[in-house]
């Protein structure tokens, strides 16, 4: 088992789904755009201080908790559920895409369960991780 936490002033609302599609010469070329960019690497330089000395291998478990920090939140509460854009999906994607990059692992297809959370919270925003080989 692997298991971190990223703390980050601002967690990458950035998305891979955000790709964009433009023609050059008659053809489609997909790019990504500056705020993508900008997220993508801000995941890989935070996830390198974490890679595992060899790759993982076999079936993986990846839980993440993305912790977006609130100054709204009631004075009684130090976190609550962030029912609110970007979606889990979309931004795991972006988030496991950087995995493979960093080599966590040798293909994102190895992780055959995903628990993905999203929060508001008052202090300690960041992305909370854990990894577990399930064979």
């Amino acid at each position: 088992m692997l298991e971190f936490f990223m703390p980050m002033e601002k967690v990458p609302t950035a998305t891979h789904q955000m790709k964009k599609v433009r023609m050059v010469k008659g053809k489609p070329s997909f790019y990504e755009p500056t705020e993508v960019a900008q997220a993508r690497q801000k995941l890989m330089s935070h996830l390198a201080e974490h890679k595992p000395g060899t790759q993982l291998t076999g079936p993986l478990r990846l839980t993440t908790k993305w912790c977006f920090h609130c100054d709204t939140l009631p004075e009684d509460m130090d976190w609550r559920w962030k029912a609110t854009k970007p979606d889990t999906d979309n931004m795991v994607k972006l988030l496991k895409d950087c995995m493979t990059a960093t080599r966590f692992w040798k293909d994102d297809a190895q992780v055959c369960s995903e628990i993905t959370e999203k929060f508001e919270v008052r202090a300690k925003p960041g992305i909370y991780i854990k990894i577990e080989v399930l064979a």
